[in-house]
């Protein structure tokens, strides 16, 4: 089972951070014993073979050869074990600058806060001639629609002033939306994108994952915007 551990915004850096930064080569002290063995066994090959029947050149040729290569891929995966720490104590720095920032992902929720506002967002595959956000409250009940109108493709925005169809101040709390877009009379398919604040960061065996209170943990690639 993997180890989660979370990371705050301070300056204190991780300890495979600064690991990284001065590694200790484990791998290429096993590689020097490798080597060290296969010149003992050759040695001994050498000395041992019959005087009447030595081995050819060919065959030497082919056991250096093997040697060399083994080696050649012990180092490249020691160079990739590297890169690959690098890249993640990378992510790890790049995530702590997103701590108390709000970002979009993919959702189709909203949070309003008490007498305020809030935004959320809609993604779309291609322009569209007129796209229309329903919200409802969590019993289901149909609390306003808002018509965005043609929408281009991509990434789009849309603010919920908090009220509902009446011009009423809605209560605060949970809400969901969904989306309605077509393109010359034909639906097109609209993925909603919710509206979170980074609260933490992760790290474990699968890579470095952003907080988002209780959303739960979301990869640095499932973010859409930030804010």
């Amino acid at each position: 089972m993997a180890t989660t551990t979370a990371t705050n915004a301070t300056n204190t850096m991780p300890a495979d951070f600064l690991a990284a930064v001065n590694p200790k080569t484990k791998t290429t002290s096993e590689m020097q014993m490798s080597e060290d063995r296969f010149l003992k066994l050759l040695t001994t090959q050498l000395q041992n073979q019959d005087p009447l029947n030595p081995l050819d050149n060919a065959q030497m040729t082919s056991q250096m050869a093997q040697i060399s290569t083994v080696n050649g891929i012990e180092k490249l995966n020691a160079t990739l074990t590297q890169l690959m720490t690098s890249s993640t104590d990378t992510q790890v720095m790049q995530a702590a600058a997103m701590l108390g920032h709000h970002v979009l992902v993919s959702g189709n929720g909203m949070t309003l806060p008490e007498n305020g506002q809030t935004m959320a967002g809609i993604e779309l595959t291609q322009p569209v001639d007129s796209a229309t956000i329903t919200i409802r409250d969590a019993n289901g009940l149909l609390i306003r629609t808002i018509k965005l109108g043609e929408q281009p493709k991509g990434l789009n925005e849309f603010v919920w002033d908090g009220k509902n169809d009446a011009g009423v101040q809605a209560a605060a709390g949970r809400y969901t939306f969904s989306i309605a877009s077509e393109q010359g009379g034909k639906e097109v398919k609209a993925k909603g994108l919710e509206l979170a604040s980074v609260t933490g960061i992760v790290r474990d065996s699968s890579g470095v994952q952003l907080e988002l209170g209780y959303l739960g943990n979301f990869n640095m690639a499932d973010i859409r915007q930030v804010y």
